[in-house]
């Protein structure tokens, strides 16, 4: 995630979060939408389930701004790290770490919680943890240095960044297709099948002079596998373990290609990019923010 909304909110929190692709439900919600000729009545949503283990806030970094771009001025880790994090990089804690942190603060333009999120906590194989940086909320660094610090080697669950009814900015990598053709991979119009050797390819590539293959020409290539944004997307449901109990969420015998869903889960509306098992990051939106935030009013959630 590249780019982060400038929230200044009365609480400082983080501006996102991490999950893994479940697989698809349908929740039956009542349409809140005023102003739409279907206000009111019944609605059958497609819905994604994202399952949310906890994440750890493992540091914080420290980001000053010239004229090209932002550098890293300083890195401050927790001290109880886990265990599977050295499979990632080797991550020390110092003593002075905090003092020359609190030192640089005056120079820095952002500061940013560097947290970690393990894959192997809700069932799946994969023991080395993902880690990545997250955003926080705050009017200047030196707030968002305090709020990280106080939460640093913590863990953060889905509860304290999201709230049900909001809408949010999901990130994924899209399901691969591998090599693909021109006809497939940009809809050009297969020629006929009169033609001179081929069929499924571009009639030209281009002028005799100059004797280039401009970029806009469709080529084969790389079809899938590419990191994606889709704007705007609903929570349905926010679940916590402390309060709500698992079996309303899981179909008969686990989601397909996932298992059964135990831990904290968010389900939200529409479709998400990649297949289950995969990272999914999320954010607060960035886009057409809406001050008001309704809760749905989920009246069943099929799970076939």
């Amino acid at each position: 995630m590249r780019t982060w909304p400038q929230l200044v909110t009365e609480k400082i929190s983080l501006l996102g979060f991490a999950g893994f692709k479940a697989g698809g439900i349908h929740i039956l919600t009542v349409d809140d939408r005023e102003k739409t000729p279907n206000f009111g009545k019944q609605l059958l949503n497609a819905a994604t389930v994202i399952a949310t283990p906890p994440i750890k806030i493992i540091g914080i970094r420290g980001y000053t701004r010239d004229l090209y771009g932002q550098h890293a001025i300083f890195d401050v880790y927790a001290k109880d790290l886990p265990k599977e994090l050295s499979r990632k990089f080797d991550a020390k804690s110092t003593d002075d770490g905090i003092s020359k942190a609190e030192s640089l603060l005056e120079s820095a333009s952002d500061v940013m919680a560097i947290v970690a999120i393990s894959p192997n906590s809700i069932g799946l194989g994969q023991k080395v943890p993902f880690v990545f940086e997250v955003a926080v909320s705050g009017k200047d660094p030196r707030s968002q240095y305090d709020y990280v610090k106080s939460i640093l080697g913590r863990e953060i669950r889905n509860t304290d960044v999201f709230q049900i009814g909001q809408n949010i900015d999901v990130f994924g990598i899209t399901r691969g297709k591998g090599i693909e053709g021109p006809i497939t991979r940009f809809g050009v119009k297969r020629k006929q099948h009169k033609s001179r050797k081929s069929v499924r390819a571009v009639g030209t590539l281009g002028p005799i002079s100059p004797a280039v293959v401009m970029y806009t020409v469709a080529r084969q290539g790389q079809r899938g596998f590419h990191q994606r944004t889709e704007y705007n997307k609903r929570i349905l449901i926010i679940s916590n373990t402390d309060k709500d109990a698992q079996n309303s969420i899981n179909p008969p015998g686990g989601f397909k290609h996932f298992g059964l869903v135990k831990g904290d889960y968010i389900v939200v509306r529409g479709s998400v990019p990649g297949v289950p098992k995969r990272l999914v990051k999320m954010r607060q939106p960035i886009r057409g923010v809406s001050k008001k935030v309704l809760e749905p009013k989920v009246l069943e959630v099929v799970v076939k």
